[in-house]
């Protein structure tokens, strides 16, 4: 049996990221080739506990205990769902990865891009994706379509401008680095649109 393919997506809060996933995944089905979502941190029960620590907004989590905390929910996701599923030969469309890390805590909490690359490595003990899309959009964009959500900010999205700015950046430098696996997308577009644009940037494995 083929291994199956990870597909990631990526992109600031507001991008769209759950929107694409979901309807990635279903056309894929469409088109005969067994795929499931699963988002990050979570997707299992105790990344999903781990979730629900770092996105309080009542606490105070340090920039490396809070890198720590999202690889350990990584590792956890890689052992008990991501490597089983691509080993049963299933497409695993993944809200998030490590280039979130990279982006947001590399990059927004300033911790660098190449310590983070490093604990991740061996929280996922080196598992790359296939392919990863990239939301693209200005910052404060991403920000006015928070807003417009009727739910409460987690502990992330309530940082300032400046915090998003260098998320923003990091995920330019990681695909300009790495154009082969991260496909830009322009997530300004709507969302048939959007998803059209993912198709065709994963034409090639399909």
């Amino acid at each position: 049996m083929a291994r199956g393919k990870l597909i990631t997506i990526e992109g600031l809060d507001g991008a769209g990221k759950t929107t694409l996933a979901s309807a990635l995944a279903e056309t894929l089905r469409q088109r005969g080739i067994d795929a499931v979502v699963l988002r990050e941190p979570g997707g299992v029960a105790t990344s999903e506990r781990v979730r629900e620590l770092v996105q309080d907004p009542a606490l105070n989590i340090g920039a490396r205990a809070e890198a720590l905390l999202y690889a350990a929910a990584r590792a956890q996701l890689v052992e008990e769902a991501l490597e089983p599923l691509l080993a049963a030969g299933t497409w695993v469309v993944l809200d998030r990865f490590v280039d979130s890390s990279l982006a947001y805590q590399g990059g927004g909490r300033a911790l660098g891009i190449g310590p983070v690359r490093e604990i991740n490595r061996f929280a996922t003990n080196d598992l790359q994706p296939d392919r990863t899309l990239l939301l693209a959009l200005d910052p404060a964009l991403g920000r006015a379509r928070l807003h417009t959500r009727a739910q409460s900010f987690d502990r992330l999205e309530l940082e300032n401008a400046q915090f998003f700015a260098r998320i923003a950046a990091a995920y330019e430098q990681l695909a300009a680095g790495q154009a082969e696996r991260i496909r830009t997308i322009d997530a300004t577009q709507p969302p048939d649109r959007v998803l059209d644009a993912a198709l065709a940037e994963l034409a090639d494995l399909v």
